[in-house]
């Protein structure tokens, strides 16, 4: 009997399985390459590959977007009538494209993905190990409810900004030096690593952090859009349409992440790039506004609250595409090496 039970399992699965030890042996195997999967490391470098990939695709609308919010200084400071040479997104992107060329759409790109090394790798990270400890009950399984999820999305985004904002601060200099000669101004930086030189110079290593509070600020309210709107999303999709973790939920998800995010985040980019953006003393202090408070109460003052949501087209359009790629790109990576979905 024995004899034929083994011969009826050989014929249903050839060839014959193997040995009890070989078993074992792959068995034991399965989990290390899961948990390397899922390590810290490994998701860290998943993240920046994916923002990577996000980032270059989307690039020439956070330029212009850049361009956008700036535009309107120049004549309310000067108190003349001169109005904006651009003022809608089109009109602005071809304008650059017609008289600073096609690739200056990618002006600045380096120091963008610079950032991406520190800011996606920290931010995706920091989300996840806080939901796995604020969300996981007795038995393992996540339970994150919404003002948790909320609370690991602006942390990890504040986090995760305040140590990248160097490299953001260079690359809102360099996004404007094309409009600046273009203005017949004298460039202020030329290239990454003289900008940052510059900024040492000028204002000591605390200037690296200038406009850090309303970049801070923007982060926070942007992770709150975006890694807590997919995350959510996505699990209720699959909860209440009962479906499994594929490419339609992954869409879904993200672009209900890029509009979320790009509502919240778009008032405090504005600042941001206002102030990472004006002219400074030889003390590195900023000639137009004295902080984050002071640029939003003069932006609304003297060109309305509408103000602050210029270039939210341009923003919401890259959030968009940006975490759709994004989050496709890095959910096809860790299935790709056998990570579970995130």
């Amino acid at each position: 009997m024995q004899s034929q039970t083994q011969s009826k399992s050989g014929a249903e699965c050839p060839p014959p399985p193997p040995p009890t030890a070989t078993s074992s042996t792959r068995n034991q195997m399965r989990p290390v390459k899961y948990d390397y999967a899922d390590s810290f490391a490994c998701t860290y470098v998943v993240s920046v590959v994916a923002a990577s990939i996000a980032e270059l695709a989307t690039y020439p609308l956070d330029l212009t977007k850049t361009r956008l919010q700036i535009q309107g200084e120049a004549a309310v400071d000067t108190n003349t009538s001169i109005k904006p040479k651009y003022r809608g997104m089109i009109a602005t992107a071809y304008g650059i494209v017609r008289e600073e060329g096609t690739m200056k759409l990618w002006q600045g790109v380096s120091p963008a993905l610079y950032r991406h090394v520190v800011y996606s790798g920290i931010r995706i990270c920091s989300y996840d190990f806080l939901r796995r400890k604020l969300g996981s009950d007795e038995n393992g399984h996540m339970t994150l409810p919404l003002w948790k999820s909320a609370l690991c999305g602006v942390s990890a985004g504040a986090v995760s900004q305040w140590l990248a904002s160097p490299a953001d601060l260079v690359k809102v200099q360099i996004q404007m030096e094309g409009k600046r000669r273009l203005m017949g101004e004298p460039a202020r930086v030329h290239g990454a690593a003289h900008a940052f030189k510059e900024i040492i110079r000028r204002g000591g290593i605390a200037g690296l952090w200038k406009g850090s509070v309303p970049n801070v600020q923007r982060a926070a309210l942007v992770n709150l859009g975006d890694l807590t709107t997919y995350d959510t999303i996505k699990h209720m999709i699959m909860v209440k349409l009962s479906m499994p973790d594929c490419h339609t939920v992954h869409v879904l998800s993200s672009i209900c992440a890029g509009f979320v995010a790009a509502i919240m985040g778009t008032p405090a980019d504005v600042v941001k790039t206002r102030i990472m953006n004006q002219p400074t003393d030889d003390k590195g202090r900023g000639l137009l506004y004295k902080g984050s408070v002071d640029c939003l109460r003069q932006t609304v003052n003297k060109e309305g609250f509408a103000a602050l949501y210029k270039g939210f087209l341009p923003c919401w359009i890259r959030m968009a595409p940006w975490s759709l790629t994004f989050w496709l790109s890095f959910e096809q990576i860790r299935s790709m090496i056998g990570a579970s979905g995130y």
